[in-house]
């Protein structure tokens, strides 16, 4: 007896159309995405509206230009628009090679910041930014997933050129705004 497929020939050419049902994968990054991607927008908002027990952008522009960034208000107001826009995008899995890259791009100026003080939180050391910064490479490099509004784009599916893209774009930023 034939399989199934073989007893009609269109049956074949539009099962392979249809999609299959959402696996743990994707569910899996879009929780990924959204943990990670609003609680860096939420601390972008902090940053520039003072939301969610924030300072706003004049109190974080002192902090900013405390750490040697100068002026701090412009450079506060990079990091959270940054961290607000990036946080969305990959929260969204919109444009997300770009929002890892900008998140990637704030999170090497933090360990940049931390980075005398060690690895581990308790001493001020860089474990966070660098936990961000390698999550937005991650989700980069493995494409957001389905439930994901890229997911019709060529950079949608993520690989190497995203991932490099991000990395890249990040490191360039952020070599930048160190540099200044």
């Amino acid at each position: 007896m034939k399989p199934p497929t073989e007893l009609r020939p269109d049956t074949r050419a539009r099962s392979e159309t249809v999609r299959p049902p959402p696996v743990a994968a994707d569910a899996g990054l879009l929780l990924l995405r959204l943990t990670v991607g609003l609680i860096l927008a939420g601390h972008g908002a902090q940053k520039l509206f003072g939301l969610f027990g924030g300072h706003g952008l004049d109190a974080s522009g002192k902090g900013f230009e405390a750490f040697g960034y100068r002026p701090g208000a412009f450079f506060a107001g990079l990091a959270g628009a940054s961290e607000v826009l990036g946080g969305l995008g990959l929260a969204a899995g919109l444009l997300t090679p770009l929002a890892a890259a900008a998140l990637i791009g704030v999170m090497i100026n933090a360990m940049a910041l931390a980075a005398p003080k060690g690895l581990w939180a308790e001493t001020g050391g860089f474990e966070y930014p660098l936990t961000i910064a390698v999550v937005a490479l991650t989700v980069a490099a493995t494409g957001p997933g389905r439930f994901a509004l890229d997911r019709p784009f060529r950079w949608g599916h993520g690989g190497w050129r995203s991932a490099a893209f991000a990395l890249v774009a990040g490191g360039l930023g952020a070599a930048l705004v160190l540099a200044l």
